[in-house]
């Protein structure tokens, strides 16, 4: 029974214990909520394959009923509301469990052993994305063979060292990423393991890299960011060592460990020398504070600055913001690529790039909009465009940013000629990187950031084709201008951009929230997938639909869709200039995107989902 990826809501209905001969369920991604009755699996002990995955059913995991189901093979009850700690006599039936997917739930308490240790069937185990706490298990019993190829903890609360790890000799993908784990690698780094994915990023792990993990380490160094205290060692003695010149991520060990003594007096020369950076640090916030408390507001800004300011610098290397150093033009105005030599002359000739927005303001500069810029300034994520610098003048502002070297999504898609090639990988690290900032600016900020205007030319591309948001933080700057100001609001600069604004946010600037961004993203997302501009005629003349924008071109096309007909239906859809590149497998996970940006672009705004569970439902469909 395969009722996958349809809208059904309400609870399964216990009827259904009645298919005692039933071999594969699948209910995932639908509406699904409600506690799973206790009557609903008891009877069907030829249940092999269960999959009640993105749904909203919640409670505690079915196992008193699981436990009957002894030709079980593959359940996946992933990204739902499940709660409690992992029941161990229910699993322990399950002689034929080859897969066990509870990514994305709410589940508490230690990891079982037996789930690394006693299923000598089980091969893959998802637990990430839950609140799981605690140490590694140990597991006393010597058991003769541990079969487990692929594990995934991470985004839990994980403590202490990984040294049962080490006893998973076949392990051959794993993901303990996200936790507050310590120690080293050593335990994974034995001959044992021949691993072909490895994240353990964001813990605190410390210790050389071992050797055996060096050509993870190589193409895949990001796996390992986020641990201060590891590092890459240099198995040779030369600037060109693979090992270490090819990760500028990744700190390299130092090759030789000074005596005890020399390190104390090291140690005591840095500690004198930082209390005393922050002794005159202290002295100089003090005075520069007591300066600007006697400021009064007019003085905010500065009229005359002096032949050294950075906005005199800017403005003479831009021969006073002269079109031709103009790289973009916005509804928040126009930006400009500014070129200043590098106080500190690491960068190449001594040169570091930004680029600098131009806002203009109706009226006069308040306190209101300088404590909101340096609000967005504070703010700090791979994702998110820093902000180096701003200048605030009566009538209008300069902002500093980082230079992008490759743009803006939307000159990468629809602008340049002859058009870049994009492979699915390319585009879904796009994807997952802005929901990542995303995610960041609704649920780690405080308060939370609603950026209202996610589009393809305010996600900007770095020279490794890395996502980062910009402009977030500058509509409500424009709306604090608006507020004392008679000058008419601008709706394109305040409401967002056509195409992109959801329904709700159409007529009122009072009803944005995180769920408007949701929209805009899922909007951003059949953009990535299609490779088609948000509003194109294309839409109504070729498809019959009448709202002419990508949105209801694709629901359009999507609704009518039997289940025989997904894959033909998606190759529609699809960018074509990638089809020639596109397997079954890799077009089910385009479908999984596809599916879930549908989902973000759900009319009633409760019915979309957060940014952080967008993020997990990415990093499910990872390809």
């Amino acid at each position: 029974m395969n009722l996958g990826g349809n809208s059904l809501s309400g609870m399964i209905p216990s009827s259904l214990g009645n298919l005692s001969g039933i071999t594969e369920i699948d209910f995932s991604m639908n509406k699904l909520t409600g506690v799973v009755s206790s009557e609903l699996f008891g009877n069907m002990v030829n249940l092999g394959r269960l999959n009640i995955s993105y749904n909203r059913l919640e409670g505690l995991l079915p196992s008193d009923q699981l436990s009957n189901c002894t030709e079980l093979f593959d359940l996946d009850l992933s990204y739902n509301l499940f709660n409690g700690s992992i029941p161990s006599f229910a699993f322990r039936s399950l002689k034929k469990l080859s897969t066990l997917n509870l990514n994305g739930n709410k589940l508490v308490g230690g990891l079982p052993a037996f789930l690394l240790f006693e299923i000598d069937s089980l091969l893959n185990l998802q637990l990430g994305g839950n609140m799981l706490g605690g140490s590694f298990p140990s597991f006393e019993m010597e058991a003769t063979q541990h079969h487990l190829k692929r594990l995934n903890v991470s985004w839990n609360g994980m403590t202490g060292e990984i040294k049962e790890l080490g006893r998973l000799s076949e392990l051959e993908e794993l993901d303990i990423s996200h936790n507050n784990l310590t120690g080293t690698l050593s335990y994974i780094g034995g001959t044992g393991p021949k691993f072909v994915k490895l994240n353990v990023s964001y813990n605190h792990f410390s210790g050389q890299i071992p050797e055996t993990l060096l050509k993870v380490a190589n193409s895949f160094p990001y796996s390992f960011v986020g641990n201060s205290g590891l590092c890459l060692i240099c198995l040779l003695p030369t600037i060109n060592n693979s090992s270490c010149h090819e990760n500028p991520i990744l700190k390299s060990c130092s090759r030789k460990t000074p005596s005890s003594s020399t390190t104390k007096i090291v140690l005591i020369a840095i500690g004198s020398s930082v209390v005393l950076i922050i002794i005159l640090v202290g002295c100089f916030m003090c005075f520069f504070q007591r300066k600007r408390k006697n400021r009064d507001d007019s003085n905010l800004v500065d009229e005359e600055e002096g032949a050294s300011s950075e906005l005199n610098r800017i403005m003479l290397a831009t021969e006073n913001l002269d079109d031709k150093y103009l790289i973009g033009k916005g509804a928040h105005g126009k930006v400009y690529k500014v070129s200043l030599p590098s106080p500190d002359h690491v960068k190449q000739e001594g040169v570091v790039h930004y680029a600098a927005k131009k806002l203009v303001f109706s009226g006069s500069i308040r306190k209101s909009m300088v404590r909101e810029i340096e609000t967005v300034g504070r703010v700090r994520h791979r994702n998110i465009v820093k902000l180096e610098n701003f200048r605030l003048r009566k009538e209008h502002g300069l902002i500093l940013y980082q230079y992008m070297e490759n743009g803006s999504l939307h000159d990468v898609l629809h602008e340049i000629s002859p058009p870049r090639n994009l492979e699915w990988n390319e585009r879904y690290r796009i994807a997952i990187g802005v929901a990542n900032g995303l995610s960041y600016l609704h649920h780690d900020c405080d308060p939370p950031i609603v950026h209202k205007d996610i589009k393809p030319m305010n996600i900007l591309l770095d020279l490794d084709m890395e996502p980062h948001i910009s402009d977030f933080g500058i509509a409500k700057l424009l709306l604090l201008d608006h507020d004392q100001s008679t000058a008419p609001i601008q709706s394109n600069a305040v409401l967002g951009t056509i195409g992109y604004i959801a329904l709700e946010n159409a007529f009122s600037i009072n009803n944005f929230s995180t769920k408007s961004d949701v929209y805009s993203f899922g909007v951003v997302l059949l953009e990535l997938i299609t490779r088609k501009k948000v509003l194109d005629p294309y839409f109504s003349e070729k498809s019959g639909s009448t709202s002419g924008d990508i949105v209801g071109w694709v629901r359009s096309v999507w609704s009518s869709t039997t289940q025989e007909e997904v894959e033909q239906v998606a190759m529609r859809i699809v960018d074509s200039s990638m089809m020639m590149l596109i397997n079954h497998e890799l077009l089910d996970k385009i479908i999984e995107v596809l599916v879930l940006a549908l989902r973000c672009t759900e009319k009633e705004p409760k019915q979309r989902p957060t940014m952080r569970e967008v993020v997990k439902m990415l990093q499910h469909a990872k390809y």
